[in-house]
């Protein structure tokens, strides 16, 4: 299973569990490039704290008028029905999505090398950029987003892409599509690499967990 003939889709949330989601971003990857992106603002189930709105640059004023994140259930088990979901240090967005949502649909299991893909009722395993970067490049002196995308660069390449599709005004760091499309470019980075080439989806996953545990449970998985 190539990592590039499989839809990846990279998710970034803009919030908190107290304060809920209050926008989304999706970069979908497919084919070694990004195919599709899907964005926008999410009501306020809680409290905004101002020293968070300084970050991502949204208030309750801001989403007050918006949708709430809960209505976009079909949209989000569709996105992990097709493909596996990732994101960079994904524990955060997996905590959000689960917030809202303990599971999805019956889903496959990407995990699987070489099989026709299982079925599971989770939102992972995820592919974690960060997770990826720590254990590949071990010298690397920040796994921070922006950082990162800076020092491999990338800068120039995601600029041109939130030129396309993000929003007016969320063209930067700490807003949701933004920072998944950067994300995204850090995956693509590593598939141009000629050592990383022929990386497969079940790879990506066993590299991007976390748990000694669980990464041995999914290269075990292989044998049988």
């Amino acid at each position: 299973m190539h990592w590039a003939d499989t839809p990846i889709h990279f998710i970034d949330f803009e919030g908190s569990i107290a304060s809920g989601i209050l926008e989304f971003g999706v970069a979908t990857l497919l084919g070694g490039r990004v195919i599709e992106t899907h964005t926008r603002l999410c009501r306020a189930t809680g409290r905004v704290r101002a020293e968070d709105s300084v970050v991502h640059g949204l208030s309750e004023e801001t989403v007050a008028h918006c949708a709430p994140f809960s209505d976009e259930f079909a949209r989000f088990a569709a996105l992990r029905e097709t493909g596996p979901l990732a994101a960079h240090y994904a524990h955060v967005e997996n905590s959000l999505l689960k917030s809202v949502w303990p599971y999805p649909r019956v889903s496959p299991d990407f995990s699987r090398h070489g099989r026709a893909p299982g079925a599971v009722i989770d939102w992972g395993p995820w592919i974690d950029t960060g997770r990826l970067h720590a254990e590949i490049f071990p010298g690397l002196d920040s796994g921070k987003l922006s950082r990162l995308t800076v020092a491999l660069g990338l800068q120039d390449e995601l600029d041109a892409l939130a030129r396309e599709h993000c929003p007016p005004g969320r063209a930067r760091y700490h807003a949701a599509l933004y920072d998944a499309l950067a994300a995204a470019l850090l995956l693509l980075a590593l598939g141009r690499r000629k050592e990383f080439a022929a990386m497969s989806v079940p790879w990506l996953l066993q590299t991007s967990t976390a748990s000694p545990a669980k990464r041995d449970a999914l290269r075990q998985d292989e044998l049988f």
